[in-house]
């Protein structure tokens, strides 16, 4: 490389500030004619002038208050222009536009990334990516012991099934729901879903840490819950027996008061001999 080499430390001149566009005084004075092209749109909608302000060379936007309900912020906005050396003004467009504290809708998000857990309801269908990476083809020889026990299913078998990072998505969205370990009934239970006799082991990789709840009285009753859940309703949760209540201290009354009885005769005289009573 030649030339100077002290010449890269020189300082480079500042560039030049770009020029503030002039406001155009016959567009800025045609505030009459914009108001008219925004009531021939918005009609009663359109409020009082609010601002102008220049676009360009001979370009000015003529801003209106927007009276619609639930348009806090917006205006109406119509743009004037004219040619050079003239003094006709044309309209060029009218539209109304939000302004900087304007209530605006939120940006919109695919249906797929708004979907929720619980939002299908009865009739409604929700299609599956062909790409979705959750699934794999079921028909294909793979490492995955858990694809290989599906491969020979009855009939033709499922055209996809699980996969590894599936199975993983799974596993870590049931541990961390409100069936896992961190809940508040878990952590309260006095003893872990894994021992207890209401739960059911699930099949295949993910039975070494969920079952399935069979206590018709468990609020997780017909529900996935992990080994290391928990609730009251455990199985061996045997209630402790209460103490017994020893017996109140018998009160005898020592103030004893004798009563003495006559004996009345009756239809029998006492020196008769006793009837035989039939026992034998």
């Amino acid at each position: 490389m030649t030339g100077n080499p002290e010449a890269t430390d020189q300082p480079r001149p500042a560039r030049r500030a770009s020029r503030a566009v002039k406001l155009d005084a016959v567009c800025a004075q045609a505030t009459d004619l914009a108001l008219d092209a925004a009531r021939e749109v918005g009609h009663e909608m359109v409020g009082e002038p609010v601002g102008v302000s220049a676009d360009g060379e001979r370009l000015v936007t003529h801003r209106f208050a927007a009276l619609q309900p639930g348009y806090s912020g917006w205006y109406w906005t119509v743009t004037l222009a004219r040619a050079p050396r003239s003094k006709h003004v044309t309209i060029s467009e009218v539209a109304l536009l939000p302004g900087s504290d304007a209530l605006l809708a939120p940006e919109w998000v695919p249906w797929s990334e708004r979907l929720r857990p619980g939002d299908l309801g009865v009739g409604d269908l929700l299609p599956t990516a062909p790409d979705d990476d959750r699934l794999v083809p079921g028909y294909v020889l793979s490492d995955d012991p858990e694809l290989m026990e599906v491969e020979y299913e009855i009939g033709f078998g499922r055209p996809r099934v699980m996969g590894r990072l599936g199975r993983e998505e799974t596993a870590e969205r049931w541990h961390t729901s409100r069936s896992g370990p961190e809940s508040d009934i878990a952590k309260a239970a006095p003893a872990r879903c894994g021992t207890c006799g209401f739960y059911l082991q699930l099949a295949g990789s993910l039975g070494a840490v969920f079952g399935a709840c069979g206590n018709l009285f468990a609020p997780d009753d017909g529900r996935v819950v992990s080994a290391d859940h928990g609730c009251g309703a455990h199985s061996e949760a045997l209630v402790e027996p209460a103490p017994p209540v020893p017996p109140a201290p018998m009160a005898l009354d020592d103030d004893l008061e004798v009563i003495r009885t006559v004996h009345t005769p009756g239809s029998v005289e006492d020196s008769a001999d006793a009837e035989p009573l039939g026992h034998g």
